[in-house]
């Protein structure tokens, strides 16, 4: 059984995620505290984590970043706040999804069960095409580990799809819609700004120089293309 990690100050809406999860056979914890939600995440095994982003103790962006120093799984930012900028800055910390308060259960759910049936499908596959070499690019995909010039990089789940799925289709051209179809599934909602969020991170972890990519080039107007 599937087990998530609730790190939510606000104790009615904790109780509610923990409730609707449970009832859709998956087991929660809640922690109301940032600091020892971050150190809750970091000691146990977790599936996916709802990540609050206004918590007492440290701050939601934080945490999200330290988390994603270490692991790859699923966090789902829950926050009141709406700007772009601001969802913006969750994704370039490592977020996969954010979840607008206030929201309905129905929702919370389907992200969940979207994000966890992704996760298990790119853990479990199995590919015959392990490694992937390009311009002192080294990509291996059975363990899920990336190299620039041998130095090992570290890459959260969706980047590390992102990059496989761009090396696997050199040369072409693809929007940000067909992007974030193929990586983030058709049962993904949110918008398409997370492509341009997660391109970003990539250049700055592969590139010599972000500003001039020679991996990753932007075909503007149009989307992104791998140079092979």
């Amino acid at each position: 059984m599937s087990r998530i990690l609730i790190i939510e100050d606000e104790q009615d809406i904790a109780e509610l995620e923990k409730d609707y999860l449970e009832l859709n056979g998956w087991e929660a914890d809640i922690v109301s505290d940032g600091e020892q939600g971050l150190h809750r995440a970091l000691e146990n095994d977790y599936a996916l984590i709802l990540l609050d982003l206004m918590l007492p103790q440290a701050d939601g962006f934080e945490i999200c970043k330290m988390i994603r120093e270490t692991k790859d799984i699923p966090i789902l930012m829950v926050t009141a706040k709406t700007e772009d900028i601001d969802k913006i800055r969750g994704l370039g910390q490592g977020a996969d999804d954010y979840i607008v308060k206030p929201f309905s259960p129905n929702e919370l759910v389907a992200r969940v069960k979207a994000h966890l049936a992704r996760y298990n499908r790119l853990v479990k596959k199995e590919d015959t095409e392990q490694n992937i070499r390009v311009k002192g690019l080294h990509i291996d995909r059975a363990a899920r580990r990336v190299y620039i010039n041998e130095k090992e990089k570290t890459f959260p789940a969706r980047e590390f799809d992102l990059l496989v799925f761009f090396a696997l289709h050199p040369n072409r051209v693809f929007t940000k819609e067909e992007l974030f179809e193929k990586i983030w599934g058709l049962d993904a909602t949110g918008d398409i700004t997370t492509v341009t969020v997660h391109v970003r991170r990539i250049r700055e972890k592969i590139e010599a120089d972000p500003s001039d990519p020679t991996f990753i080039e932007t075909i503007w107007g149009v989307g992104y293309r791998f140079l092979f």
